[in-house]
């Protein structure tokens, strides 16, 4: 899963980060609301886990932005607010649990998992496009009927294509999606490269249609 931590006490958002990579989700962060927006106004997200007592707003306003762009991540409130009302108004307006501090780590995800799971079955676990399907919740890709077995970087960068399918999309914006916090290890996009002709290689070879351009000096572009 790609996770979006908003919690603005560093130690536990770096320990809900450390815990949470160490089973192979990509975990992105930030300590303030207009961050929280931020990223979520340029980035999809799997689960948002969403601290309510942020020091330039309340946490409730990320689930107002969700709700008003119509974005999908399902959100689990992580607040040491105990109060029935502040339960009820996070689940009333789009959270989809609400976990009281402190709590043990094996519980969080636990959470995550069941409310990932829950959204994932409300919604058409295909996706298709052309000649490609995807089933979402197996993680699987077929070319006309024919599996194509991708590494889970591939899988996940095929998927970030088609969802913004027809649109120029840049190095930098592919590995801050696909990558996260970790693209700040590389010197340069050469590893961007390699995989997407990892991934184009095995979907032509599954007789796929070659989607994936290169525009010179920016990025790639999926052809609609």
């Amino acid at each position: 899963m790609k996770l979006l931590i908003i919690e603005d006490e560093q130690a536990l958002r770096e320990n809900i980060t450390t815990y949470f990579n160490e089973d192979g989700n990509i975990c992105e962060s930030c300590a303030n609301l207009s961050s929280a927006i931020d990223k979520l106004s340029n980035y999809n997200y799997d689960c948002v886990l969403l601290d309510i007592g942020l020091p330039d707003g309340e946490g409730f306003g990320v689930l107002s932005f969700l709700k008003k762009e119509m974005k999908d991540e399902a959100v689990l409130i992580i607040s040491a607010r105990n109060s029935l009302d502040d339960k009820i108004k996070g689940l009333n307006i789009g959270a989809d649990d609400y976990l009281i501090k402190p709590f043990h780590l094996a519980e969080l995800k636990a959470r995550v998992a069941s409310v990932y799971r829950r959204k994932a079955a409300n919604s058409n676990n295909n996706l298709i496009f052309n000649e490609i399907t995807i089933n979402l919740l197996g993680r699987t890709v077929d070319v006309n009927n024919t599996p194509v077995i991708l590494t889970r970087k591939e899988y996940d960068m095929l998927l970030y294509f088609i969802a913004n399918k027809g649109k120029v999309i840049a190095k930098n914006a592919i590995a801050e999606h696909l990558w996260g916090d970790e693209m700040d290890m590389h010197n340069n996009f050469d590893f961007i490269y390699t995989h997407i002709k990892n991934l184009r290689k095995k979907l032509l070879d599954a007789g796929c249609h070659d989607y994936i351009n290169s525009i010179y000096g920016i990025g790639y572009k999926f052809k609609a």
